[in-house]
């Protein structure tokens, strides 16, 4: 199932993508029309994603069934919508936690000159965005304000927590997975704010970490596939493109970290609450290897396998 947060008469609501991906359900309405059917009392958690994937397994299987009753019929505007009538947001545009993996993948590592080091696969790297400023969904702008001047890509998966998780085992890591979304970690590579007279190593680093904060540099989207169609959150195919000619490509495959061990090094000091997010690192192909930074104008495309596109436009902030 493909979950959304969309746009319509000047609501944001929570629906469900049905069909071959053009249909949407309204899963309050749809939710509300089987509760009369059935003679109960409507869910009061499809009001917002968060409410959603707080219900747990609950709310999916209730989304789940609520998507299914009203699928097969036609856009009337309430119910049932044609995806190109309504706005898609960010899936979860009010994250609790945006948390992101730094070289998670020996060919990004590699790609500007570094080496592996036994350090690199003992323990991940983990920041966090801003969620509140950061967030943006598909369709929307990636700016780029005057400080920035070398604005770079990052195409990812990002796992999507459904349920609250604290000092999880790997072995049990992916039952506290809702689904699986595209993230792009949007990143400035030579952030300038004052001048410095000279820029000792914990300065260049604390450049690089500030550089990932800036308003609009984590769009996601289109939507969260369920866990339950992506059994193996290892077997799918990245693919970044700008102004549609391809520059990241690889397979989840090749992370040093999987899904299931970021949960469990992660939920060892933080607890993970329904609707975080965890963007588990880019691949090789980033602009900074070559020089190459979006400008705007730019058009960029983001793919996942079994996921789907995220698209974003980049336009320049005067602030």
């Amino acid at each position: 199932m493909k979950l959304i947060t969309y746009a319509a008469h000047g609501e944001q609501r929570v629906g469900a993508v049905v069909g071959d991906d053009n249909i949407v359900v309204d899963l309050t309405a749809a939710d509300r029309a089987l509760a009369r059917k059935e003679k109960r009392k409507p869910h009061t958690f499809f009001s917002s994603m968060l409410d959603l994937l707080g219900a747990g397994p609950k709310g999916i299987s209730a989304a789940k069934k609520a998507a299914t009753a009203a699928t097969g019929k036609k856009p009337n505007g309430k119910t049932i919508h044609a995806l190109s009538k309504v706005r898609l947001r960010a899936p979860v545009p009010n994250p609790s936690k945006v948390l992101c993996l730094a070289g998670n993948y020996q060919d990004h590592i590699e790609e500007g000159g570094g080496k592996m080091e036994l350090q690199d696969k003992e323990t991940p790297r983990i920041f966090m965005k801003p969620p509140t400023t950061t967030v943006i969904g598909p369709g929307d702008k990636i700016l780029i304000p005057p400080i920035a001047p070398s604005i770079d890509w990052e195409g990812e998966l990002a796992v999507v927590i459904g349920r609250t998780a604290k000092g999880v085992k790997a072995k049990d890591a992916l039952k506290y997975v809702a689904g699986y979304t595209v993230m792009n970690d949007v990143s400035e590579r030579d952030l300038k704010i004052k001048k410095r007279t000279d820029s000792r190593p914990r300065d260049e680093w604390f450049d690089w970490l500030n550089g990932k904060w800036l308003d609009t540099f984590g769009p996601q989207g289109p939507w969260i596939v369920t866990r339950d169609e992506i059994p193996d959150p290892q077997k799918l195919d990245i693919s970044t493109y700008i102004n549609g000619e391809r520059k990241q490509h690889n397979n989840t495959g090749q992370m040093l970290y999987p899904v299931h061990k970021i949960i469990e090094y992660i939920s060892a000091f933080i607890t993970l609450e329904p609707g975080d997010l965890i963007s588990t690192g880019t691949i090789s192909g980033v602009g900074a290897t070559t020089g190459t930074f979006m400008k705007p104008g730019d058009k960029v495309q983001i793919e996942i396998s079994s996921i789907g596109v995220l698209k974003n436009s980049v336009a320049a902030s005067k602030k």
